[in-house]
């Protein structure tokens, strides 16, 4: 049975007195939990997590990485460099840097590949936009998404990688796929993953990103093929946090 993983992902909040209590209470919260649990702040205050979360069952990561491993690239940070601040995870390709900067399914799986090659696990996001789910393309965007990853580092690499399906249409808005939605795009991307590589598709944790809440979390997370969620907003809440983990028990 694949493990169960909650990510949280800070997007642009936070600051040294608000995590630090933040912190402390998710690590107090999830200490009773068997499942993988990671946070996902912002660049600067990475050394701060690291300090905090040592000795506890809560890994961290960063919200992005550059495709680069090293060179003038101002502004950009490498996998090289999470990995000194003892990073385990990083996202890669959430929505917001493919709508707000461009970055193409290309740079995604550029992405993909540096945190790959420097030992990291990347969460790879993909889904659809409210106007790609009325035209009926959701199939069409995710597998796009998803095979240039695969073309680029081929199917083996996913077992060390973790999938994230994020309806645009469902991030801070409110609205939350159903159950039904959300397994429907699950299961599509394992079964292309399968038609790679049946045993990488069997392990792979495919996660759901789309406004999970205490509410919702345990009935998203029954379905046969999520594996846990990618959790924005409630991730600043140590007591939703904490409740979206135990539920994914």
């Amino acid at each position: 049975m694949r493990r169960k993983f909650v990510a949280g992902n800070w997007k642009m909040h936070g600051s040294l007195k608000s995590n630090a209590e933040l912190l402390r209470d998710v690590r107090t919260g999830v200490a009773p939990l068997d499942i993988d649990i990671a946070v996902c702040a912002p660049y600067p205050y990475l050394a701060q997590v690291s300090e905090l979360l040592q000795g506890s069952n809560v890994a961290w990561g960063a919200q992005d990485v550059s495709e680069h491993a090293q060179g003038a690239y101002t502004g950009e940070v490498s996998a090289a460099m999470l990995v000194d601040f003892g990073c385990k995870y990083v996202i890669v390709g959430h929505s917001e840097r493919r709508s707000y900067y461009g970055e193409s399914d290309a740079i995604v799986a550029a992405k993909t590949e540096a945190a790959l090659k420097a030992g990291l696990i990347p969460i790879v996001c993909v889904g659809e936009t409210l106007e790609e789910r009325e035209r009926n393309v959701t199939a069409e965007v995710v597998t796009r998404q998803l095979d240039a990853v695969i073309a680029r580092c081929g199917v083996a690499a996913l077992a060390n990688a973790v999938v994230a399906y994020e309806p645009v249409w469902a991030i801070g808005t409110g609205h939350t796929a159903t159950p039904a939605q959300a397994q429907e795009v699950h299961a599509l991307i394992r079964s292309r993953v399968a038609r790679e590589d049946a045993q990488v598709a069997a392990g792979l944790r495919i996660l759901y990103g789309g406004s999970m809440k205490p509410a919702n979390a345990q009935e998203l997370m029954a379905q046969p093929d999520i594996d846990g969620g990618l959790i924005g907003g409630a991730s600043l809440v140590a007591a939703d946090f904490v409740a979206i983990c135990a539920a994914a028990r």
